[in-house]
């Protein structure tokens, strides 16, 4: 288990997240643009500047690190070189590279490839090879499927919900794609404006919201369509 203890990040006496969770096994983290959602996941990764002032207080199962997390971007486009070969850019054994290239059904010749020979897809997979090419723990997703198509989408959910059983990793996955959740998440925050407005298992949050803010982002992006686990 991680628990979030404490996390606060503010700039300028103003305080733009206060909040502390559990990741027990996955964990949804959904909200509108600007709720607090990135802050959280950059936090985790030590990623914020300096310029902001954080506190926090997480404690784990084990050392959260390099070697621990895996992160998936949102635009998988833009984490990889494209003047430089696959193969260059995952930095693991080639032992490695063969197994996690079997477990996301990648053909071993794209290691050969350049990203700009490769389909959209394809580099989605290889971002999440690169992500667990080392022995993680804990993989970070922020909003990975937001620059696919339906059918690679499909994909990607299906690839990281395989990923969740096979590496018995915890997940924490961030997004606007609601939908997304049911299919991968086993509880689910609901943030705003840096405050959890409501935290619990994802098919309760989404056949029975208790806030009037959760009821509002439901209902826009399911008109009130009601979901099983």
């Amino acid at each position: 288990m991680i628990e979030i203890k404490k996390l606060k990040i503010s700039s300028n006496s103003k305080n733009l997240v206060d909040i502390n969770f559990t990741i027990s096994t996955s964990t949804a983290l959904i909200g509108e643009s600007g709720s607090g959602k990135s802050l959280t996941l950059k936090a985790i990764l030590n990623l914020l500047p300096n310029s902001l002032i954080i506190e926090k207080d997480i404690s784990s199962d084990f050392e959260l690190n390099f070697n621990t997390i895996g992160f998936i971007p949102q635009n998988p486009f833009t984490s990889l070189s494209q003047m430089t070969k696959i193969k260059n850019q995952i930095f693991c054994s080639e032992e490695k590279k063969r197994e996690v290239f079997s477990l996301l059904n990648l053909p071993l010749d794209i290691l050969e490839k350049y990203p700009s020979q490769i389909s959209g897809g394809q580099i989605q997979r290889v971002v999440i090879a690169i992500a667990i090419s080392r022995n993680i723990k804990l993989l970070l997703l922020d909003e990975p499927t937001t620059a696919l198509d339906f059918e690679n989408k499909t994909n990607i959910i299906n690839i990281v919900k395989d990923l969740k059983d096979k590496l018995n990793i915890k997940i924490l996955f961030v997004t606007h794609d609601i939908e997304t959740i049911k299919e991968i998440c086993d509880d689910t925050i609901i943030i705003k404006n840096g405050k959890i407005i409501e935290f619990g298992e994802t098919n309760n949050i989404l056949n029975n919201p208790k806030d009037e803010y959760t009821k509002q982002l439901l209902n826009s992006s399911f008109k009130n369509k009601k979901f099983r686990t």
